[in-house]
């Protein structure tokens, strides 16, 4: 049974989604650092937010019975982990304070976590409004 998820939860998970990009965005825009190290920890962002959007995907459509091959699923979850170890690799070896890199650690896990949120609500609405109109 597929219930809308609560107008609270949704905006919680768009709120959790921006402040954790926007975030990490405004943190890279305003960092003293090289522009191709901004571009790696914008491109390891993207990919991290595509990876577990992926994964979210992936495990629902498999509890729905949706097929998902197990290759797509484990590229899913290896993307995902690797996103992590990609932003904790650059964290480790970059010139930041470490309040800084506990911002872009911090911001990054609140953005991947917004982005497997608001996929869920999306997909819950989506199913709840087709059940309605049944």
């Amino acid at each position: 049974m597929t219930q809308k998820p609560s107008n609270a939860f949704i905006a919680a998970s768009w709120i959790a989604l921006g402040a954790g990009m926007i975030g990490f965005l405004i943190g890279l825009y305003r960092a003293g650092m090289a522009l191709n190290e901004k571009g790696y920890y914008f491109t390891v962002l993207m990919f991290g937010l595509f990876a577990v959007i992926s994964v979210q995907k992936s495990v629902r459509d498999r509890l729905e019975g949706i097929p998902v091959t197990d290759i797509y699923y484990g590229l899913s979850w290896f993307s995902t982990i690797l996103s992590i170890i990609l932003l904790v690799v650059g964290l480790w070896n970059a010139t930041l304070l470490p309040s800084e890199k506990g911002f872009y650690a911090f911001a990054f896990m609140l953005a991947l976590f917004g982005a497997i949120a608001v996929q869920k609500n999306v997909r819950d609405t989506a199913q709840a409004t087709k059940k309605d109109d049944h």
